[in-house]
């Protein structure tokens, strides 16, 4: 497989058009910044699929390589967010990199970095540059897993510059392209225990992963057999005192 330095080779596509999915690099090879890292990454992309399942207009994805111009494919070497969501799109379609060129020129609607001590200055600087005046992305999110600081950015005015986005009176912020919210929330997800940036819903309630799903309905069932037992318990009780009641009327009917 070509590496990176070999696929944005300008000398490769001299003359040529513009290459596919299939002609360039979809990973570079580096691990994850760290097990919570990846984690993170996961439990959005996974949440956010079980809570659209019957969607089919929209993209998500962690790490994945976007290329958006040919002036970047010739001379940059960008690797891919944390994670996009990207809006009005064909949910069905495989994709190995999401490539502007082949998708009609969508870019992504909102993205997420999870910064680390290495990336922060990239991702509040180049970063927060491609995604505002190139890529016109209506939302950013910065998160500081060592400081648990959310940062919320939206496109100004005029679109071209990031303005910070401010958080509700819970400290969740608003993603008004999803019709959703984003915000810290305590979670056990993949063995690790903290707070963990979440989807939420407009009445600021997580968009469950399948572990948080499956304890809701056992919860809902116990419940369920709880109202049972109850339900049971009062009957046999009811049936007690009218046996009690049709004994006692015997009893005078013999005297």
């Amino acid at each position: 497989m070509m590496n990176v330095q070999q696929a944005l080779d300008p000398a490769r596509w001299a003359g040529k058009a513009m290459p596919g999915q299939d002609e360039l690099p979809c990973e570079d090879g580096e691990p994850m910044e760290s097990v919570f890292h990846d984690a993170q990454d996961a439990l959005l992309k996974d949440t956010l699929i079980d809570a659209w399942a019957e969607r089919r207009d929209f993209f998500v994805a962690g790490n994945l390589f976007v290329y958006f111009s040919e002036h970047q494919l010739r001379n940059n070497d960008f690797r891919g967010p944390d994670l996009i969501v990207v809006l009005d799109v064909d949910a069905t379609k495989e994709r190995k990199s999401w490539v502007a060129w082949e998708e009609g020129g969508r870019l992504p609607d909102v993205v997420i970095e999870v910064v680390s001590e290495s990336t922060a200055h990239v991702d509040r600087g180049e970063k927060m540059l491609i995604y505002s005046q190139i890529w016109r992305t209506s939302a950013y999110f910065i998160f500081d897993p060592e400081s648990e600081l959310l940062e919320g950015f939206k496109l100004d005015h005029a679109g071209r510059r990031y303005a910070p986005l401010l958080p509700d009176a819970g400290g969740d912020f608003e993603v008004a392209a999803l019709g959703l919210k984003l915000g810290l929330r305590q979670t056990s997800y993949r063995h690790l225990e903290r707070r963990f940036v979440r989807w939420l819903d407009m009445a600021g309630q997580p968009l469950p992963t399948a572990q948080e799903r499956a304890e809701a309905e056992r919860r809902r069932a116990d419940a369920e057999h709880a109202r049972a037992d109850a339900e049971r318990a009062r009957a046999d009780a009811e049936r007690a005192r009218s046996d009690e009641l049709e004994a006692k009327l015997r009893a005078l009917d013999g005297e």
